[in-house]
């Protein structure tokens, strides 16, 4: 799982040279970054926008190539408890 603190460190220190976007899974893009500066800085700006919904798509890849549900484990033993509540009833 990637962290959102994580990905925005690495966007401000090194974010230029699109580490932050290797660190999300996004290897070509961030080799466009490498190797403009971040598309002049313009693109690293842009990414300042970005980059939470890079990491919450690399945290949704990570979850459904390991099959793992898009809940949290405390929401899914209330849900897994709220479904079993309505069978019973």
């Amino acid at each position: 799982m990637k962290s959102k603190g994580v990905a925005y460190l690495l966007w401000f220190f090194l974010g230029v040279w699109g580490v932050h976007r290797m660190y999300c899974g996004k290897w070509i893009t961030g080799f466009i970054w490498f190797f403009t500066a971040g598309l002049l800085g313009i693109g690293w700006f842009l990414d300042l926008f970005l980059t939470s919904g890079m990491v919450d798509y690399a945290n949704c890849i990570y979850k459904s190539k390991y099959n793992l549900s898009p809940i949290n484990n405390m929401n899914q033993t209330q849900a897994s408890t709220n479904t079993i509540n309505q069978k019973n009833v």
